[in-house]
């Protein structure tokens, strides 16, 4: 079975999910977009992180709908939107990240990145050395059992001091003045500090899985599209053509869990989006057809936190 390009994939955009429709059978129009802007990888050329230099950091205004081309560079990443919401799409899955999170992306790994909202968005680069992995990687000891969770994705919390650090590290590129020393002797102290801030920052389950049958993408490209026009998956299997049984274990096989564990992370990830805008969490609720209690209720159960602390709105 043919391995999905991140091309199948990039178009999936979850903050672009209409309102939820009033009835099953009539799902509501799609709202006008402006049109798709394609830009090429934002010179990583110019950001190599080194030994010498081990964190670059780079900066740049990004328009609604832009859409970074799908790349990979051979060093780990980190992108923080300190303005509006980014999604980042890799083979196997999808992320929503609202200035309260970042993004970790291992060494290696082909992404593509949209602008769901006008964003100004921060990279990081780090360099690895051989064999390790992390943002502790750049220590003198790293214990290799710590490094396992570093080498996929990982949604993290952005604590005010990393929001603050990752702000003041320099982002001039390699073909501008070169730094004299004390700006690098900052620049390796805000580096030290900014690893040790990421190691200790908590994940959060803010990814949605993508699969690779054909059958089941189409359901679930159909459900992030617009994830309130059925609640059953007998409903969603009717649109495939495909019959309920088989849609129940392409969900375990592929995703390795189930249609309504997966359809939350769906949700979670809208309502990141919508609470990015300062909706009111009972707003949100009712957006995404939950009633207020039973919004907190999935939440709480999926992420063990209450809907105002996970959707930064403590």
């Amino acid at each position: 079975r043919p391995a999905r390009s991140l091309d199948d994939i990039r178009s999936m955009t979850i903050a672009n999910m209409p309102k939820p429709a009033t009835t099953s059978s009539a799902p509501a129009p799609r709202r006008a977009r402006r049109p798709v802007a394609y830009v090429d990888s934002l010179t990583p050329h110019l950001f190599v992180p080194t030994a010498q230099r081990p964190v670059r950091a780079k900066v740049r205004q990004l328009r609604a709908d832009t859409r970074v081309m799908p790349h990979s560079h051979p060093w780990a990443q980190v992108a923080i939107s300190t303005t509006g919401v980014i999604q980042l799409t890799v083979d196997r899955g999808t992320y929503i990240v609202p200035p309260s999170r970042a993004l970790w992306i291992p060494p290696g790994m082909e992404h593509a990145v949209t602008m769901v909202e006008d964003a100004e968005m921060r990279t990081l680069y780090f360099h690895q050395p051989r064999g390790r992995c992390g943002p502790a990687a750049l220590g003198e000891r790293t214990a290799p059992h710590g490094q396992a969770a570093w080498r996929q994705c990982r949604v993290l919390e952005v604590s005010d001091l990393l929001r603050a650090v990752v702000r003041e590290m320099p982002t001039t590129p390699d073909d501008g003045p070169p730094p004299d020393a004390a700006t690098l002797l900052r620049e390796r102290h805000l580096s030290a500090l900014l690893c040790d801030e990421l190691a200790r920052a908590a994940p959060v389950k803010l990814g949605v899985d993508l699969p690779h049958d054909k059958r089941l993408r189409q359901l679930c490209e159909a459900v992030l599209a617009d994830p309130t026009r059925h609640t059953t998956l007998e409903a969603w299997a009717q649109d495939t053509g495909a019959s309920l049984r088989t849609v129940a274990r392409l969900f375990r096989t592929e995703l390795g869990s189930t249609f309504t564990q997966w359809r939350q992370q769906v949700i979670l990830a809208k309502a990141v989006s919508l609470a990015a805008g300062r909706m009111p969490v009972g707003q949100i609720a009712t957006e995404l057809g939950y009633s207020p209690s039973a919004f907190s209720a999935m939440v709480r159960k999926s992420v063990g936190q209450p809907p105002a602390q996970f959707l930064g709105q403590r």
